[in-house]
């Protein structure tokens, strides 16, 4: 997975910009674009996807503090990634849209239960404890979901535009 220039400017500023989105939508609580760019970039760039999105974490650490919060933020997005490479890439272009946002929506539907393990083995939780840490934040991850599910709309649009980016300047 070796970058040229081109790819190293472009992921650096993907990056940035799921930061800046993820800033410019702070007053919305538990909406945020990050999903909808994870899914387009690896849509688009595959394994390479991962450049931009470590980027992202890398930076909301820097500029927010490598606290314990950040912690899961190593693995989290990861698995949206992982979820959306998992996919076929010929589906028929028409459920595509569908997919894409159906997994975004999972995602956020279920980002408590996927930040909970790092949350138990920080703060010294039981599987019992971590149950009812999952079970608390349900209203907010319910609410994620439906944001990405929303806000999934825009991966097909953001794809398009990131592939003919690519074709412009290859």
């Amino acid at each position: 997975m070796k970058l040229n220039v081109k790819e190293i400017a472009v992921f650096s500023m993907l990056g940035a910009m799921m930061y800046a989105s993820r800033v410019l939508m702070e007053l919305l609580p538990n909406m945020h674009l990050i999903g909808v760019f994870i899914v387009a970039m690896t849509v688009v760039y595959r394994k390479k996807a991962l450049y931009p999105l470590y980027v992202f974490v890398f930076v909301t650490g820097l500029l927010n503090g490598f606290a314990t919060w950040w912690i899961p933020y190593l693995y989290i997005w990861a698995v949206l990634w992982g979820a959306v490479m998992l996919l076929p890439q010929n589906m028929p272009t028409k459920i595509k849209p569908v997919v894409y946002m159906i997994v975004c929506g999972l995602h956020g539907l279920l980002y408590g239960v996927l930040y909970a393990p790092a949350q138990a083995i920080l703060f010294g939780l039981d599987f019992k404890g971590m149950l009812t840490w999952i079970a608390a934040g349900l209203p907010f991850d319910v609410t994620h979901g439906v944001s990405n599910l929303l806000c999934g709309v825009l991966i097909m649009p953001l794809a398009s535009v990131l592939k003919k980016s690519e074709k412009v300047t290859a």
